[in-house]
């Protein structure tokens, strides 16, 4: 379901036109003509999606999108001018917008945008922050049998219950979070949280202000305290998923809380005492990094004092059948309906895959094939048209056809949600309605 949308504009005609139209999208939408009238709605209610004027009797639209993100790092912003301005849509986009159009112009991109914008939003929520309150996995969890995966998870077995850093290694979606939660579970301060950020969701400004917390007063809007991840994390673990990405100022930052367990939150004079344990992972070539100079020496070697390199999934493709089986199960019981098989054809399909995403890569794969299968066992047909085509075997179908026929199944399965939709299908929400007009898919 389309989430929630606050619209900023003082022209009350244009806002109850824009209104109109974005609730027939089925968004839930809230109106505000000043932006005095908008922070007093956000401190009621969060929305997902902020879009806003440039100009506004009390203030500039521009300048509202870094003070927004601050206080609410999760919304997406986009904003509305009159007129178009390119170093104010630099400077948007800068401070955090999602995007920065044209009114009158680019109208037709409005709904598309806040589609997209709702997208990234819901993924952040998702994964950028998470906090479970006490260990619960084991390594049982990790699937695999493969001697890559077996001497993975016997390093990550024997300094889980060492107090020392770990730096997880591996291409995305090859299961570092999953490795960073068995690590702490089996770790002496499995008692506590376990707090995740991933730094490639934020901006250097909005990752500080997560990271280390502020003091009421430390910037305008900062009406009380703000407790940071770091401070949440005191007395468990913190893991640091795609710490590649962070900025090299706030590197030197967290390298003082790994030396000295200290830190001094924004707008404070004296410092914070954490004790936590730090797991971070990247896909990106820390040593490398360093000799560019984007990635602290003395920070790398703070975090490298054990690193486990998880393999891709082309290197121990023999635990497909038992991550397959895994993932049908789990859709199984999502939606309530019998565990599907998989063909022998299929599963042929599926090795010889070269399964760039990895495991996060496979799991999408099957949930759309359970999708597409109208029986208890998925064939190579329902399997998504890159991996049919290695078979090299002739079909009366097009390409044209069958992505058509896909598209208009995924659609009735998510009941016409279209972001639903884009997202199963693994494509943005542009590409989706560009490919339903090409079809004429209604």
């Amino acid at each position: 379901m389309p989430g929630s949308i606050l619209l900023i504009d003082d022209e009350e005609q244009l806002r109850k036109l824009l209104s109109r139209i974005i609730s027939l999208e089925g968004f839930t939408v809230e109106q505000a003509g000043t932006l005095k009238a908008a922070r007093a709605s956000l401190a009621q209610k969060e929305p997902d999606i902020v879009l806003c004027d440039v100009k506004l009797p009390d203030g500039d639209g521009v300048h509202f999108v870094k003070e927004l993100k601050v206080k609410h790092p999760l919304i997406e912003i986009i904003l509305l001018t009159a007129f178009g301005n390119i170093p104010d849509g630099v400077q948007a986009i800068k401070n955090g917008a999602f995007d920065y159009i044209t009114k009158g112009n680019d109208n037709d991109r409005i709904v598309p945008l806040l589609y997209q914008a709702f997208e990234k939003a819901m993924a952040q929520k998702k994964s950028a922050i998470k906090i479970k309150e006490k260990g619960a996995f084991t390594f049982s969890d990790i699937i695999g049998e493969s001697q890559l995966i077996k001497q993975a998870i016997q390093l990550a077995q024997k300094i889980a219950p060492a107090g020392s850093n770990v730096l997880l290694l591996g291409e995305t979606g090859t299961g570092k979070e999953v490795f960073a939660n068995a690590i702490h579970a089996n770790s002496k301060r499995n008692d506590k949280a376990i707090v995740a950020i991933n730094c490639s969701a934020f901006a250097k400004d909005l990752l500080e202000g997560e990271l280390f917390g502020h003091k009421a007063g430390a910037y305008t809007g900062a009406t009380k305290d703000k407790k940071g991840l770091i401070e949440m994390a005191d007395g468990g673990t913190l893991f640091l998923d795609e710490i590649g990405e962070m900025n090299i100022d706030l590197q030197a930052k967290l390298l003082r809380v790994i030396e000295n367990g200290e830190f001094i939150k924004l707008g404070d004079i004296k410092t914070t005492k954490v004790n936590v344990r730090i797991i971070a992972a990247t896909h990106r070539d820390l040593a490398k990094m360093v000799e560019e100079g984007t990635f602290r020496e003395d920070l790398y070697y703070r975090l490298n004092v054990f690193t486990i390199a998880l393999p891709a999934l082309r290197d121990h493709a023999e635990d497909i059948p038992a991550l397959a089986n895994h993932f049908l199960l789990y859709y199984a019981a999502k939606e309530n309906r019998p565990v599907m098989q998989i063909s022998k054809e299929a599963f042929q399909l599926l090795n010889q895959h070269t399964w760039k995403g990895n495991i996060r890569e496979l799991r999408n794969v099957l949930e759309r094939a359970t999708i597409m299968a109208d029986g208890d066992t998925i064939l190579p047909e329902h399997l998504p048209f890159d991996i049919q085509k290695q078979s090299g075997g002739s079909s009366n179908l097009t390409l044209a056809s069958v992505e058509k026929s896909h598209i208009q199944k995924v659609l009735r399965y998510t009941n016409g949600n279209k972001t639903r939709t884009a997202i199963l299908l693994g494509i943005g929400l542009t590409t989706l309605y560009r490919k339903m007009e090409e079809y004429k898919i209604d």
